[in-house]
Formats: C-alpha cells, structure tokens, sequence
C-alpha cells in the first residue's frame, strides 16, 4: 500500500496525465493531494471539475513539496521543464522525479538537477485510461529502494509494472508504448471486414473486440504459449487454418518485425534529438 504524502505533481494533464490522475484516485489517493499542471485554462477547469484534483498553470508552485513528479509532457520539452522546476526540487531532497516521456533518458533528466536526485524512467502505455496499461520502469543510479517501492506502487493502480534495463526502453516502446495502435489497426482491419462480409459494423466491433479481449485473457490466465493456443484452434483443412495461410502468405509476421524495429529506431532517434 502507498503511504500518505504530501502531494503528487503531474507535471502535463494530458491524455497519458489523465490516465495517471483517474488511477491514482482510484487506488486510494486524495485528490487534493494531487497537483495537476496544464498550460490550457480550459483544461484545467475540466481536471478540476471532473476530478477535484488541485489545478495549476505554474509548474514550480505545482512541485513545491512534492515527494513524486511525473513529467507527463512531450519529448521535446522534457528538458526545458525539467530546468524550470530544479530549483524547487533541488530543495525537496526527498523528491522522486518520474519521465514518462518516450526516446529521453535518465542521464537528460539527471543533467537538470542536482546531483544525486532520484530520477525513474517509465514507457506508459494509453491502456492506463480503463486501468490495464502497462508500465515500464528504468531506475536512476540514486533511486533508493523504498522510493522505487512508492513509485511501483502508484503506477500499479494503473495496470502492470515491470522494472527493466534502460537499454531495453527503445524496444519496450516497440512491444508496449506504442503497440496499443497496432492492435487497434488490426481491430480496424477486422471490423472492415466484417462489414465487407456483410456483418452491421456494430457486430463486426464487438466481435472482433470481444475475441481479442478474451484471447488476451487467455494468454494473461494459461501459462499457454500463443503457438500452442493458436494451434488449438487450427483444426487440418479447416476454416482457421485456411485464414492463418493468408496472413502467413501476405507476410504478417515480417511486418511485425519491420514495424517494431522501425518503432524502436524512431525511439532512439527521438532521444538521441
């Protein structure tokens, strides 16, 4: 369970922000302890109506006292509101900062700080908005054990947390930060289709969706590989079999290679920017 705490600042109330704020008052956090930042009015009105967090348009007063930040904002800032608010959290040793931004390493975050803060990497992924995102941690050379605990278990309520190796964060984002959009463009491709096939397209959504929900669950619940799982319902000369030919033939398997390298070279060429 996570301790009582000052506050958290979400440092960008976006999409991947909102997933956060939503998760962590579900989990148990007050949302007044919860500090929100946006550059939008607007938005920050509807953060404040909808989930009573405390709203700011100034990234230093949302900080102050802070014991986690998560930098929720785009890449390419990273490194700008990382300077703004390093006075601030320079002074709050007790501060954990959290970049959940994709392609931008510890060592960029480490560099607008002072030395020894305590920075974690992390690769979301948007399946946080209904709770089963998947988070990937990279942990900073000065995060201490129960830091690491705290932040594990605020992204926990979230969905799934697995600590791995920064040199992996290119290809988690290949696997998991981006991989949601892929499968949604399969789910695309199948609804289209059951409509070519003559299906209403609110059928063919909720079957495509619905066998894709439940396959993912079954890979979740049996220690079942997907080969294994798949050849299950690949009878000889039957119906799946005739569909797996085509998708084999059509070369989906080297698209899945092609695509994920592609993803994790973009990655490493947006940190490398």
């Amino acid at each position: 369970m996570v301790e009582f705490m000052s506050s958290i600042a979400v440092i960008g109330g976006g999409k991947i922000g909102e997933a956060l704020i939503v998760g962590l008052i579900n989990g148990g956090i007050n949302p007044k302890n919860i500090h929100v930042t946006n550059r939008e009015p607007e938005r920050n009105q509807y953060l404040r109506d909808k989930y009573a967090v405390l709203t700011f348009d100034d990234n230093i007063l949302a900080v102050d006292g802070a014991d986690v930040v998560f930098l929720c904002v785009k890449p390419k800032v990273v490194a700008s509101v990382v300077e703004e608010i390093s006075d601030r959290i320079d002074n709050n040793e007790a501060t954990t900062v959290v970049s959940m931004a994709a392609g931008i390493s510890i060592a960029v975050v480490e560099e607008g700080l002072a030395a020894g803060a305590p920075v974690i990497r992390v690769m979301p992924n948007t399946p946080m908005l209904v709770g089963a995102g998947m988070c990937a941690m990279a942990v900073g050379r000065f995060v201490e054990a129960e830091q690491l605990a705290r932040v594990k278990d605020l992204l926990s309520m979230v969905g799934a947390v697995r600590v791995v190796d920064e040199h992996d964060m290119d290809a988690v984002t290949a696997m998991s930060g981006s991989a949601p959009a892929y499968l949604f463009l399969l789910v695309e491709a199948m609804i289209d289709a059951g409509v070519n096939l003559g299906l209403t397209r609110d059928a063919a959504r909720e079957l495509s969706t619905m066998t894709f929900y439940g396959a993912a669950k079954m890979l979740l619940d049996t220690s079942a590989e997907p080969a294994e799982l798949r050849a299950n319902v690949s009878s000889p000369g039957g119906s799946t079999i005739a569909a797996i030919r085509e998708f084999e033939e059509a070369g989906l398997r080297a698209a899945v290679y092609r695509a994920t390298e592609a993803c994790a070279r973009r990655s490493k060429e947006l940190g490398a920017s």
